[in-house]
């Protein structure tokens, strides 16, 4: 019966918690602490501090901690896939409809003009990194992290997970 609870307390806000994470925070709390009293709202104000501090989406992270307390590692997996499944069926569902209507000249279109706006905002992201790692590491440790990387993946096909681990222990030893 905890896995079922498990799974509703976190399907739930996930379905109805349009925004996100962070406006799921009090539907999970609402589920949480009122309709299950798993938590105080002390308990859950400091889970949630604590999980603001860790990388990653909030609302995941919260359903595996809570789901972890309350059900072992499976209620962690269970919390976890709650959280995404709304997202993940309602993409299923519209990726049907897309590829029912993949020839359609408007979904062409459509994916036409798709395309060019995801251009600019992945290149509005590699801008503000570049200022980001401009501004944190200075112009020449930036610039030699961007050649090497590119020499790496582009010249000698090196995976950029390798590039990426690299990068990350190269900042640890010489940024940190």
């Amino acid at each position: 019966m905890i896995y079922w609870e498990i799974f509703i307390a976190f399907f739930i806000p996930g379905i109805v918690g349009y925004g996100g994470g962070p406006a799921s925070i009090p539907l999970v709390e609402k589920e949480v602490v009122d309709r299950f009293g798993w938590m105080s709202v002390n308990d859950f104000s400091e889970m949630l501090a604590m999980a603001n501090a860790l990388p990653g989406p909030i609302a995941t992270k919260m359903a595996g901690y809570i789901g972890f307390e309350q059900g072992g590692i499976l209620g962690a997996i269970i919390g976890v896939f709650a959280t995404v499944a709304p997202s993940l069926i309602l993409m299923i569902v519209l990726l049907r409809i897309l590829m029912r209507f993949k020839d359609s000249p408007k979904v062409k279109r459509m994916t036409t003009l798709i395309r060019p706006t995801i251009a600019i905002l992945l290149g509005v992201m590699a801008f503000s990194f570049f200022q980001t790692s401009y501004i944190d590491s200075g112009i020449w440790q930036m610039l030699a992290i961007a050649i090497v990387s590119f020499i790496l993946m582009e010249r000698l096909k090196v995976h950029p997970a390798f590039v990426i681990v690299a990068s990350l222990v190269y900042g640890a030893v010489f940024l940190g």
